[in-house]
């Protein structure tokens, strides 16, 4: 043989035991390839560039391949129908909160109760507040909808949250002047 070791001729080496590994040195020789001068000390490998379809600016590289990544169709349409429906019933719910007593008069109806709603200086007052509550939260449901849609994020649940919250407080402003009324608390009384 030429300068090879007898021991890396595979003919004549024992096989490996179990765990048993060979060495850079003798894989090099079994393959006969020259040894390769290490890199020096302060050397750093370059980092890997990422997948020029893999990387979005502004969100995290989670997905190797843009298949990976799942695609933002149906909750841009869900979250902007949830939206719209939130601006026709916001609309037509500061025209009925605007004039209050006419409001409470109805829902005096509806509920049964006999009587006219004459607490009119607190609906009144009431009223505006609720209203103008109801177009804050729709107008601050959209924004951060809107935020949430442009980074690519789930937003769907984002419309339903700030109408839950919304009108949780437009209840609790409602139920002041509604139970101030002599009427409605008779009736409650009795």
């Amino acid at each position: 043989m030429t300068g090879v070791d007898d021991a890396s001729d595979p003919a004549t080496r024992p096989a490996p035991q179990y765990g048993e590994y060979a060495t850079p040195e003798q894989q090099r020789a079994a393959i006969r390839q020259p040894a390769a001068s290490p890199p020096p000390r302060d050397h750093v490998p370059p980092a890997p560039a990422p997948e020029p379809s893999a990387y979005t600016p502004g969100r995290p590289m989670h997905a190797t391949t843009r298949a990976a990544q799942p695609t933002r169709r149906a909750d841009r349409a869900i979250t902007l129908v949830l939206l719209a429906y939130g601006l026709v019933t916001v609309i037509s719910a500061v025209a009925q909160l605007w004039h209050f007593a006419e409001f409470a008069d109805t829902w005096m109806r509806i509920a049964g109760i006999d009587g006219e709603f004459t607490n009119t200086a607190q609906g009144d007052l009431w009223g505006r507040i609720g209203a103008a509550l109801l177009v804050l939260g729709w107008v601050v449901t959209a924004l951060v909808s809107w935020r949430m849609l442009l980074r690519g994020r789930i937003s769907w649940w984002i419309p339903l949250v700030g109408a839950i919250v919304t009108y949780t407080a437009l209840t609790a402003c409602l139920m002041v002047p509604l139970f101030g009324d002599p009427a409605i608390a008779a009736h409650l009384v009795r």
